[in-house]
């Protein structure tokens, strides 16, 4: 079936296994699938999640925090495989209801807090911990203004370019025309940005970097859809560089293995990274 032979029906109906990489775990259904109690570890924060580019906001951030020495952001990492339907059992759908990673259980106050969408759980560990989030109200405002810009434009990326680019079951002209002409536009909007500046806020790198580089910045380095050549991502430098530096950070390079499944081997990593960088990896 081709873009032009289709005709919306007057009530659509769920046709499961519709084609598409994820067509078996689709459903316009909320709630749990199964009954499994998540498990937890000995740590305050208890994160479930899967190193996707939404995944890694978490992570990256975590790290950062222990970077700095707050030891009170030491967690446990539990893989929620989304391939399998995890996402989808009843312990996880009592954290996150809407059934998509990551999702945090903060077990330092009673009752513990759940909090799902990445955006909420980084502005919620950045208050939580007093760091990666300007005090100065000017900057703060500046930083969440692209936190909420990242929130609104991962799906197009994501369910919008990505699916169509690389993971629908054909390949359709008008939505990829139409979905790289809007990623186009928003690497040039983080261009025309980071001419002037060393980081989204300023010069101090923030939660807003972290949320913007899982998505945009993976896509400038290569990372997403393999698309960077169809992208032309070399053409937008400024970005390319904030995304180089930020990709230097040890902790985003920690970060980023946490409950890792897919690109390079277990094995290939510790290549890379030290034994010890793998301790909460559950």
């Amino acid at each position: 079936m081709t873009d032009s032979t289709y005709t919306p029906p007057k009530v659509w109906q769920w046709q499961p296994g519709n084609g598409g990489k994820f067509a078996n775990i689709n459903r316009p259904t909320a709630g749990a699938t199964h009954e499994k109690a998540l498990p937890v570890g000995t740590h305050p924060l208890q994160l479930y999640s899967m190193a996707t580019p939404n995944g890694i906001k978490v992570t990256i951030m975590l790290e950062e925090l222990l970077a700095l020495g707050i030891q009170e952001a030491e967690y446990d990492a539990w893989l929620i495989d989304i391939m399998e339907g995890d996402q989808f059992s009843s312990g996880f759908v009592e954290i996150n209801p809407n059934s998509k990673i990551p999702a945090l259980m903060d077990h330092s106050i009673n009752p513990p807090q759940r909090v799902f969408e990445s955006g909420a759980i980084l502005l919620y560990l950045a208050e939580k911990f007093g760091a990666f989030i300007p005090k100065e109200a000017r900057a703060r405002t500046e930083c969440l203004n692209w936190a909420f810009w990242q929130m609104g434009t991962a799906p197009i990326l994501g369910g919008g370019f990505g699916h169509f680019y690389a993971y629908a079951p054909e390949k359709f002209e008008y939505p990829i025309n139409r979905f790289a002409m809007e990623i186009k536009r928003q690497l040039d909007v983080l261009d025309q940005h980071l001419a002037h500046n060393t980081y989204l806020a300023g010069e101090e790198y923030s939660i807003a970097d972290m949320l913007v580089w899982s998505w945009h910045g993976g896509l400038v380095l290569g990372r997403l859809y393999e698309a960077a050549e169809f992208l032309d991502v070399t053409s937008y430098q400024h970005v390319v560089r904030w995304a180089k530096t930020i990709d230097q950070r040890p902790a985003v390079q920690r970060g980023r293995i946490v409950n890792r499944t897919w690109g390079e081997t277990f094995e290939q990593l510790r290549e890379r990274h030290s034994a010890s960088d793998f301790d909460r990896v559950k």
